[in-house]
């Protein structure tokens, strides 16, 4: 059962959704460049259950070559700079709605350019590149509505290449409502999904993937 905060979070972020989504994203980049007044304002850089879920993340990722990566949501770069450690070939962009993140997660950034920060949000951006793989971890629960799950669902399928790679990370057992569309989008094929319920915040880790190109006749 969630505890009175999270239910008043949750209603708070339900609330955000009933502008249309251009509105929205406006609102979320305000509330979020607040909450990132001070720095890591979740400590995820430095708390141990967070170090183990991205440690647990990287064990569910199919093991091949990754050209380009996308995490959605990525706040101050902590995950994406681990992937771009972990895939030193890739071309590595972390997308969040808050200024104020993406200025602390450039200032770790590389200075060779493989590792970008753009500023975005999950139910407006359209991107001209098509990627390997997608992350979205932490981040549909605040998005309110069944709707707008159902527009962001369609939004990161669209960032996926042939055969790439979708992964979704969300507490336990929202995950199960938060990835409804994801579970049953056209494009995606749901692949293993592996839910970690021996800590204090249960979570589970969805491994979605894309039908991989025809090839010509």
């Amino acid at each position: 059962m969630p505890s009175l905060p999270e239910i008043l979070h949750r209603t708070f972020f339900r609330a955000l959704s009933l502008p249309a989504p251009a509105g929205q994203a406006v609102l979320l980049s305000y509330v979020f460049d607040w909450l990132h007044r001070t720095p890591d304002p979740w400590k995820l850089a430095t708390d141990s259950y967070e170090q183990d879920k991205y440690r647990t993340t990287l064990k569910h990722l199919p093991a091949r070559p990754y050209r380009r990566i996308i995490d959605v949501g990525c706040s101050e770069g902590v995950f994406t700079h681990v992937l771009a450690a972990t895939y030193p070939d890739a071309e590595v962009i972390g997308v969040d709605v808050s200024e104020r993140a993406l200025a602390r997660a450039r200032e770790r950034a590389p200075q060779d350019g493989r590792v970008r920060f753009i500023r975005a949000d999950i139910l407006t951006h359209r991107s001209d590149q098509r990627f390997d793989l997608v992350i979205c971890s932490e981040t549909l629960y605040y998005l309110g509505r069944h709707e707008r799950l159902r527009r962001a669902s369609a939004q990161l399928s669209e960032l996926l290449v042939p055969d790439g790679v979708l992964v979704a990370v969300h507490p336990w057992p929202e995950a199960d409502r938060l990835h409804h569309y994801l579970n049953s989008h056209a494009a995606l094929s749901r692949l293993t999904e592996q839910v970690y319920t021996a800590t204090s915040r249960p979570f589970a880790v969805t491994v979605y993937g894309t039908k991989p190109a025809t090839p010509p006749s």
